[in-house]
């Protein structure tokens, strides 16, 4: 089969979670129905701790951006997905696919990251009483998550270049029902072992040390 470079390549063709006519209805009846309780459900939370003064703490802020993030990942899948049910369509954009990769694997990992910075408020509430407010001052919680904003920004700007790296032939078939990187891996015409390897490397690398980072007592 003739190889294409990424650069000729137009598009995917997703293969979804099942090809029988008869199941799309409900596919779609019960994606657009988990999609909506996700988005209003963590607007609600948003909202409630917004319009309280009293939920203005660091747990609620780590809360707020959480469920913020929890929107953002079901909206980086969810939509395309509708999308394709309702046409009866298979096929994503080479673009759109790099592009549902990259926030997938920004917003997936903020939400362990956010989990981690949470797990850190809370030793230190529990183990640091009477310095919890100093040491948990807005300022520390701004910085702690443009932190992980910033590493999860870098480590998905790796793996899509390492994606942009591989040739892929026409008509690709990616046995998912949306854009993932190790399927990506899978399917690719060229060798990617290289990547493989970084992949899992960088993601034992982000696993280990927040982490580590939580469970370190505060000097």
């Amino acid at each position: 089969m003739e190889v294409e470079n990424h650069t000729v390549l137009s598009q995917f063709l997703l293969l979804g979670l099942s090809e029988d006519p008869e199941l799309q209805p409900i596919l779609f009846g019960l994606f657009l129905s988990m999609y909506l309780v996700t988005v209003l459900g963590n607007l609600l939370i948003i909202l409630t701790v917004s319009s309280d003064s009293h939920l203005h703490t660091p747990m609620y802020f780590f809360l707020c951006n959480l469920s913020l993030i929890d929107i953002c990942f079901t909206s980086t899948i969810i939509p395309k997905m509708l999308v394709n049910i309702h046409a009866h369509s298979k096929e994503i954009s080479y673009l759109e696919c790099l592009t549902q990769v990259y926030f997938f694997m920004i917003f997936v990992g903020m939400d362990d990251m956010l989990l981690t910075v949470m797990a850190y408020d809370r030793f230190v509430a529990i183990c640091y009483p009477l310095k919890y407010t100093v040491i948990m001052n807005p300022r520390h919680c701004g910085h702690l998550v443009l932190m992980c904003w910033l590493i999860m920004l870098c480590f998905s700007l790796i793996h899509i270049l390492l994606v942009k790296q591989l040739t892929f032939s026409i008509g690709t078939e990616i046995p998912h029902f949306f854009c993932d990187v190790a399927q990506l891996f899978k399917v690719a015409s060229s060798d990617a072992l290289i990547s493989i390897i970084v992949m899992y490397v960088s993601t034992v690398l982000l696993v280990v040390f927040p982490v580590l980072g939580s469970s370190t007592p505060i000097l």
